[in-house]
């Protein structure tokens, strides 16, 4: 059985991840393009947008997002916002008071308005970031709303991150998702709830036609709320059936002990596996803990980059002719086991090849880090490394 066949089984199995197969898939590495391209399409919808992300800033960047939804609303398509109270420090609701008036509407996930320091949750965070326009164009990645991701934050400087902007029937699947956070968080604040039935009345799956340029792919999430690990395991099937290499890029590296086995047992039977990280924290303990485990990869044969034109924030791997995800899932114990997350696993060789090559670009403005390198670091940061590893289930 391939690699790609077994990978499909896998998550119809652990998460009833339907393949659809007629999506045109766009790549874009850069915030601004990104964000661009999203305001517009937000500008030309005629039904409906859904926005889910962990962090909606009330910055420059999210009223032009926020005036894009208005506009939407005011024309009568019907918008949706769900996102992440602890996730986007500084907004409040009434950040989306007049999106309301003009019928709108907007909920921080799981979360009433009173309810922020009451529930038993705060240490579970929807980390998704979706964007759905009309059913029919989605968005899932790693960029959140606001300035920094924009590259206009002076302590990160340049943003680099990875998000797919998709045209096809993989849309659908992103609303199912959409519609299952929202519904749930409604149970709260009794907003709404989204009818799944009505949204796939007219929905019939599309057969693979063989255009090379139609990428097969599944909508893959996970969280707190079960225990498939449906986006740990698919990673781990990636890295452990890998033949010739596996590249990561992932901001956070605090893998859980199955994935670090799969790492090293990979790099030690001649698999080329490579892993790219920041050049610099976003979180102190969390970067800390990151360099241990880069640490201890090295030292197995690991290859390890360290990323330094600016912040990568990109949560990717790719491995073989036709493997990639693409999505908000972090290389670490939080995104495996208490974040609510989603993913877009494809199987296309024309994407696979394009985000290899992303990361090969990216290798440029990289630094190999050696066994040199951490054997000349300090006495004092190793303690700082060898501690922040003790806090690693709960970074």
């Amino acid at each position: 059985m391939s690699r790609d066949r077994q990978l499909v089984n896998l998550f119809l199995s652990l998460n009833d991840s339907v393949v659809t197969f007629n999506n045109k898939v766009h790549v874009f590495i850069d915030g601004k393009k990104k964000f661009d391209k999203l305001i517009d399409d937000i500008n030309h919808a005629t039904d409906h947008v859904y926005i889910e992300y962990y962090s909606f800033y009330a910055d420059n960047l999210g009223k032009r997002v926020l005036a894009a939804l208005e506009d939407a609303a005011a024309r009568g398509v019907k918008v949706r916002v769900l996102y992440d109270l602890s996730g986007s420090h500084g907004t409040t609701f009434k950040f989306f008071k007049h999106l309301e008036e003009l019928g709108g509407e907007a909920q921080a996930f799981i979360a009433a308005a009173k309810a922020y320091f009451q529930t038993p949750r705060l240490n579970y965070h929807l980390h998704r970031k979706l964007a759905i326009i009309d059913g029919k164009i989605g968005y899932i990645g790693g960029f959140n709303i606001g300035d920094q991701y924009l590259g206009e934050d002076p302590k990160f400087g340049y943003w680099r991150d990875t998000h797919l902007r998709v045209v096809g029937q993989a849309t659908m699947m992103m609303t199912v998702r959409f519609a299952m956070d929202w519904n749930t968080t409604c149970r709260k604040t009794h907003k709404k709830k989204i009818d799944l039935e009505k949204e796939f009345k007219n929905f019939e799956l599309v057969a693979p036609d063989g255009d090379p340029d139609e990428v097969p792919m599944q909508i893959v999430s996970s969280g707190p709320d079960n225990e498939n690990y449906s986006i740990r395991r698919g990673y781990e099937s990636i890295i452990s059936s890998a033949r010739k290499y596996v590249y990561i890029q992932s901001p956070y590296l605090i893998p859980e002990d199955s994935v670090l086995e799969a790492l090293v047992i990979a790099a030690r039977s001649g698999i080329d596996v490579r892993i790219m990280i920041p050049c610099m924290p976003d979180h102190p303990f969390v970067y800390r803990a990151t360099e241990y485990y880069a640490k201890y990869l090295v030292n197995n044969g690991v290859k390890v980059y360290k990323y330094n034109n600016g912040f990568i924030h990109s949560k990717t791997m790719v491995s073989g002719s036709n493997i990639a995800s693409v999505g908000s899932a972090n290389m670490d114990y939080r995104s495996f086991r208490l974040n609510f997350e989603v993913n877009a696993f494809a199987y296309n060789e024309k994407l696979t090849a394009q985000l290899k090559q992303d990361f090969e670009n990216d290798m440029k403005k990289s630094t190999l880090l050696t066994t040199e390198y951490f054997a000349n670091q300090s006495k004092w940061r190793k303690f700082k490394q060898h501690f922040s590893r003790l806090l690693s289930p709960i970074l």
